[in-house]
């Protein structure tokens, strides 16, 4: 068994590979529970995934480690497409792994196949160059392998100047095509840091239309649910969307109000699930998944630890069980499996081209395929 080191990470991105969750870590190793404010010194490569094969308690969860990532990333974002369980890294900011130097030659997207651990770095055409480092983004993937990411911001921490965008960028890895949308009148503000769900009818929360390319505006009622960033959603099989975490905007010291909330996407109602705060973490810029009817979270940053000097990181895993909305200490491999995963909206067919054009050495380490 391995486990992580002390504290892993500010903010990670994973996704349910069949029995596993894949981590792509982000930001600096410490040894201590809090970091710097400026914490731009020693960025990760790492990627770890957690075996969900069999049971175990969240206590001592079943970490593996992968192929380390080309890059030292962060504030980036992932989409898999499960025909062959690669994974798109899109946009982020990219260092040279584990120092404090902006990677500016770095490629724009790289893909991980995760049954050979191989990195490649595609050719990607029409790319728009105003997207490279392109950060603080939550992409997604529809049936027909086309990669949706909106808005973000190109500053790194570094440059003296920076831009905020609220444009619609679109890659189709089928063909490996970069399109840009030109911005709606309809389209939302600038935003960062938020989350995108796509929804069985092709509609992007908040909503765009993935068919025709349109936006619009749509109001929900129910529960008061406040502003937040850095916060996790997840789609349930009855499509809900649940929210969870998060903190103030320009204010990451206080967490966001409710920490978990529901939104039912057939009456756009909110409401706020009742679940016990005693033993609910506070988190933001964590990480989220649903596997089967569990909502597993894990990493992130403790608000009400923090402060404007430093940040206050979290390498716990909590399992949330989203048919009793209780908190589980134990992953029961045996669970079954709910009827909507033989109908998952992640399936269809077509053929890649130049799969695996550049093969990808993981720098400063030992790393063989």
């Amino acid at each position: 068994m391995i486990r992580p080191f002390t504290q892993m990470d500010e903010y990670s991105i994973f996704f349910v590979d069949h029995n596993f969750i894949i981590f792509f870590c982000e930001l600096s190793k410490y040894s201590k529970t809090t970091i710097p404010t400026n914490y731009a010194s020693n960025v990760t490569n790492e990627v770890w995934y957690l075996d969900l094969s069999s049971s175990f308690n969240t206590a001592t969860p079943p970490w593996n480690k992968d192929v380390g990532m080309p890059i030292g990333y962060f504030f980036g974002a992932s989409c898999v497409i499960p025909i062959d369980n690669s994974v798109f890294l899109v946009g982020g900011r990219m260092f040279i792994p584990n120092t404090a130097n902006i990677n500016l030659g770095s490629s724009p997207v790289y893909v991980f196949n995760s049954n050979i651990s191989l990195w490649t770095n595609p050719y990607i055409i029409g790319f728009n160059s105003s997207f490279k480092m392109r950060n603080q983004i939550q992409p997604v993937i529809d049936n027909y392998g086309k990669i949706y990411t909106f808005g973000g911001t190109n500053y790194t921490g570094f440059n003296v100047s920076s831009v905020d965008y609220n444009d619609m960028s679109i890659l189709d890895t089928t063909s490996m095509t970069w399109s840009t949308l030109l911005i709606s009148a309809n389209a939302p503000p600038l935003i960062l840091s938020y989350t995108a769900t796509l929804l069985p009818t092709g509609i992007i929360f908040q909503t765009f239309n993935t068919k025709n390319y349109n936006w619009s505006t749509k109001s929900a009622g129910g529960a008061s649910i406040g502003s937040r960033v850095g916060h996790s959603a997840v789609l349930t099989p009855n499509g809900d969307i649940i929210i969870y975490g998060g903190a103030i905007w320009n204010n990451f010291i206080i967490p966001a109000t409710p920490y978990i909330a529901k939104l039912d996407t057939s009456t756009w109602m909110w409401s706020i699930p009742n679940l016990s705060q005693i033993d609910s973490p506070q988190l933001c810029f964590h990480s989220a998944a649903l596997y089967r009817d569990y909502m597993i979270i894990a990493f992130g940053q403790i608000p009400s630890m923090s402060s404007i000097s430093y940040f206050s990181l979290h390498n716990n895993l909590y399992i949330l069980d989203i048919k009793s909305y209780t908190w589980v200490t134990s992953f029961n491999s045996n669970q079954p499996t709910p009827n909507h995963l033989n109908n998952d909206f992640f399936y269809w067919n077509w053929k890649r081209q130049n799969q695996y054009p550049n093969f990808i050495p993981t720098p400063g380490t030992t790393d063989r395929i």
